[in-house]
Order: structure tokens, then C-alpha cells, then sequence
């Protein structure tokens, strides 16, 4: 028997709470997602968008893919666009997670919280748009490559968008593990916090006024990646660590607060 995932949180933190924690330490390897469907909802996580192949093809776990400095996790995600990631016929690729939760991850305050990278071996594309981490309405995202509709053919930066505008941009350069926090106020407005490598996050952009609306199960935690005539479907990757939501205060530190699989067991701690 457990005690609950909040009351863990608060041993590590008097004010915050973790209301949904999907961090990847309790997943034995990926298939363990395959277990989930709309008949079985288990886990921390839906797993419904992505291409036919076995999910091996694109979302795998292992130690070398979580920021180091992430040390609540024991492991990270490695989420793959290839030539297969076509979902229910679209000619977007995409591979995305969803949290599967009950808890109250789309009212009040809320962090919801993570940190990407990218390597040199299949980098993201510069010549296509990637939508990453958004909800179903876009009020908030990041966003990579050339974005659709914009001059030019290709660009190397890394976005935060609020309603398709940027409001901050860095280039994305391989290697750098990018820490996010969007701080979402529902109904209100979205700040953006933001740190590389160990650095503790700091608040990058102040609320900017949003139409922040959610129904509790249209956060994209993955990539969708919209076509480009001429160019060709090439193999990229996306690594993911320290994914979790929170609230009553921010956690700055990217070790993170305790995570679900540190929970206390009655009679044995």
C-alpha cells in the first residue's frame, strides 16, 4: 500500500504538489505503453497516435536518454518520426503521448513541465514545422523548423508559441538538453520558464494573456511534423526527460521532486 503521490511530492517540497507524474521510471521498456487502449486505460499514459509498426519503432526508454541532471528519473524517452509515422491517414507524421489521469491537470495553476533535446544523428528537420508538446487548441507549444507559411525555406530555431505566435526563440542546437515549464493559469494566461543543461529554471516569458482551455486529456507530450513537398521523410528524434505536472508552486530544480516510483511503502520506510 502506497501513500499518495502528493504526499510524496510535499516530502520533498512544503508547498508543491505533483497532481500527474509521467516520468518513465516504472516502464520496463516501451511496450509496456502497448497495454493501455480506450478498453484498458492503465498506466500514465494514452498511446494511440502514432504509425502501424510495433511501438519499438517510436518511443524507446534508456538511462542515456533523460538529462543528467535529471535525477529523479532513472530514464528518459527517445520518440522517432520515420518513414511509417502516419496516424488514422494523415500525411502528418506523428508520434505523441497523452496523459491518462483523473486529476485536476486543467484547472487553476498548474507547471507542466519538461526538458527536450535533440542529437546530431537524425536531427529534426530545419525545412519542416514541428509542433511539440502542444494542446489540442495550440494556446501553447513549442515549435522547431520552418515554420509553414513563413519566408524562406528552413530555420534552425526553437520556439515557444502562444495562438501560433512567437513569443521566444533560441537556436536548437544538438547536444543541449532545453528545460521547459509552461506555467498555465486556465482561462487566463501561460508564463514560460525555461533553463539549459542543469541550470535551474527561470521565468523567460511573463504571462502572456491565452485562451488556456484543456479537457484533462489533449496535452501532445511528442511531435507532430506537418509535410513539405520535395522533402523527404527522413528518420528523426526527440528525447524527453523529467515529464511531470504540478501544483501549488514551481519547481525550479531539474532534479525534480520525488517521482512515483520513490513512493513510500507502509511498514517498510
Amino acid at each position: 500500500m502506497y501513500f499518495s503521490l502528493s504526499i510524496a511530492a510535499l516530502i520533498g517540497s512544503a508547498s508543491s504538489a505533483v497532481i500527474w507524474d509521467g516520468r518513465f521510471n516504472d516502464f520496463k521498456s516501451s511496450s509496456d505503453l502497448s497495454s493501455w487502449s480506450w478498453s484498458n486505460q492503465v498506466g500514465p499514459y494514452q498511446y494511440y497516435i502514432h504509425g502501424p509498426s510495433a511501438i519499438t519503432a517510436y518511443i524507446n526508454f534508456d538511462p542515456s536518454y533523460k538529462n543528467p541532471a535529471d535525477t529523479s528519473s532513472n530514464q528518459g524517452a527517445k520518440f522517432t518520426l520515420d518513414s511509417t509515422s502516419f496516424w488514422n491517414g494523415q500525411t502528418m507524421r506523428r508520434t505523441e503521448l497523452i496523459p491518462q489521469t483523473t486529476a485536476a491537470i486543467n484547472k487553476g495553476t498548474v507547471w507542466y513541465h519538461f526538458s527536450i533535446m535533440h542529437n546530431n544523428t537524425n536531427a529534426p528537420s530545419i525545412y519542416r514545422e514541428h509542433q511539440i508538446c502542444f494542446f489540442e487548441s495550440h494556446f501553447t507549444e513549442l515549435k522547431s523548423g520552418w515554420i509553414s507559411g513563413e519566408s524562406g525555406t528552413s530555420d534552425p530555431l526553437l520556439r515557444w508559441d502562444i495562438g501560433g505566435t512567437t513569443k521566444w526563440s533560441t537556436n536548437w542546437t544538438a547536444g543541449v538538453w532545453h528545460n521547459v515549464a509552461y506555467e498555465i493559469v486556465f482561462g487566463t494566461s501561460v508564463a514560460f520558464w525555461h533553463s539549459t543543461g542543469s541550470d535551474p529554471l527561470t521565468l523567460t516569458v511573463p504571462a502572456v494573456s491565452a485562451s488556456a482551455s484543456s479537457n484533462g486529456e489533449d496535452w501532445h507530450l511528442g511531435v507532430l511534423e506537418l509535410p513539405v513537398s520535395g522533402q523527404k521523410d527522413n528518420t528523426e528524434d526527440f528525447y524527453f526527460s523529467g515529464v511531470y505536472i504540478e501544483s501549488g508552486s514551481l519547481t525550479k530544480t531539474v532534479a525534480g521532486p520525488p517521482s512515483s516510483s520513490s513512493r513510500i511503502r507502509r511498514g517498510t520506510a
